[in-house]
């Protein structure tokens, strides 16, 4: 029983890591446009900004860092996502980067990767998913109307006539 079940774990991470590489194979971060790479474990949010080219990290934030989780409970979670994507975006601007690739490994875009990509966004990068697909960046969610815009009336449905009979079976 337990050989079975470590086989079904190395088919999983032998599964995850074919996705990681469907996802970085291809993409390189240049001194134009450097790599967004993440990670994400169950206590904490890591992101860095590297330059392949030189070999070196250019700018970085996590959730373990001083002043990243003021005010929030715990580091695993949404919340802290988005607070380390805004750190990013700031850290970023301040080296005058702009412009990255985002590499999310084997992470799919939901959830914590999601919150962490609108954030940082929203700071100020300008994300290119998919160097091969062009892909598009992250949505930046619009800040909602103060009023909601009145609803139209319904029209009141009109009665219609006697339904028509059913024709009778033939026996």
């Amino acid at each position: 029983m337990t050989s079975h079940l470590r086989a079904m774990e190395v088919r999983k991470w032998e599964r995850r890591v074919r996705r990681g590489h469907h996802v970085r194979n291809g993409m390189f971060g240049t001194p134009e446009r450097p790599r967004l790479s993440i990670h994400r474990s169950n206590k904490h949010f890591h992101a860095q900004i590297i330059d392949d080219f030189a070999g070196r990290t250019l700018a970085a934030a996590s959730t373990e860092q001083e002043g990243v989780l003021a005010g929030l409970k715990h580091g695993g979670n949404r919340k802290a996502a988005e607070a380390v994507g805004a750190k990013l975006a700031e850290a970023a601007k301040a080296k005058g980067i702009t412009k990255v690739v985002f590499d999310r490994s084997f992470y799919g875009f939901h959830g914590r990767v999601r919150a962490f990509a609108e954030a940082a966004a929203k700071g100020g990068l300008d994300f290119l998913q998919n160097p091969k697909k062009k892909g598009k960046a992250p949505k930046v969610k619009a800040e909602k109307p103060a009023a909601k815009p009145e609803k139209k009336e319904k029209k009141e449905k009109q009665p219609q006539g006697p339904k028509p009979p059913k024709p009778e079976e033939k026996k």
